[in-house]
């Protein structure tokens, strides 16, 4: 399976969930965006080790291990995303000590914290990123369903309600959940796009 490397565009905070963040992740060549949704704490570290700048008074967690690692002379060479089931992602961290790799299970946000501590690059496959990821170069004025057009109207015609999700998505049609996904992916609200993709994603399973 063809591996894909990945960045971090940015981190947004939660509007549907309290406490969360939205973790953007991009493909270095391509336009595909994988939003992946984190915790406060790993999304914290994360924001530390992107900025220079920032030194925190003592240690956090992912500096310790970091720490704890070099002094055995163990480093993380590479982070692989390699599955995802039921909205959840799961990681991989590739380590080396004495010249011999070993692969050590990680929730997502831990392995993408440690990989910017090493320097290491992030990977995920393709198609993954098939299933999961948002293509921002998709056109908007591309011919939708009737059904969808519908719907598209209605969101439309609702400002109030336009940036906000429903409250049960169980209770919408996957064609539907399908338009308002576009619509979402259009105004870059990732962490949105993300529940209903995870919900589509369910149900397609």
């Amino acid at each position: 399976m063809k591996l894909v490397e990945l960045e971090i565009k940015g981190i947004s905070y939660s509007e549907t969930q309290s406490g969360t963040y939205a973790l953007i992740l991009q493909e270095i060549e391509g336009n595909r965006k994988l939003p992946i949704v984190i915790g406060g704490f790993e999304a914290q570290s994360i924001a530390i080790a992107l900025d220079d700048d920032i030194k925190p008074a003592r240690p956090l967690t992912h500096d310790l291990f970091k720490s704890f690692a070099e002094h055995f002379e163990i480093t993380v060479k590479q982070v692989i995303i390699h599955k995802l089931v039921d909205g959840v992602f799961y990681s991989s961290m590739i380590c080396e000590h004495n010249k011999i790799e070993e692969i050590i299970d990680a929730r997502t946000s831990d392995a993408v914290a440690m990989a910017l501590r090493f320097g290491a690059p992030i990977y995920s496959y393709d198609t993954i990123l098939k299933r999961a990821g948002f293509n921002t170069t998709v056109s908007t004025s591309k011919t939708l369903s009737t059904e969808d057009e519908n719907w598209s109207q209605d969101w439309k015609k609702s400002p109030t309600t336009q940036n906000e999700l429903p409250t049960s998505l169980k209770r919408i049609s996957t064609s539907k959940l399908k338009s308002l996904l576009k619509k979402f992916v259009t105004a870059e609200d990732y962490e949105k796009a993300a529940v209903i993709r995870d919900e589509i994603t369910k149900r397609e399973a």
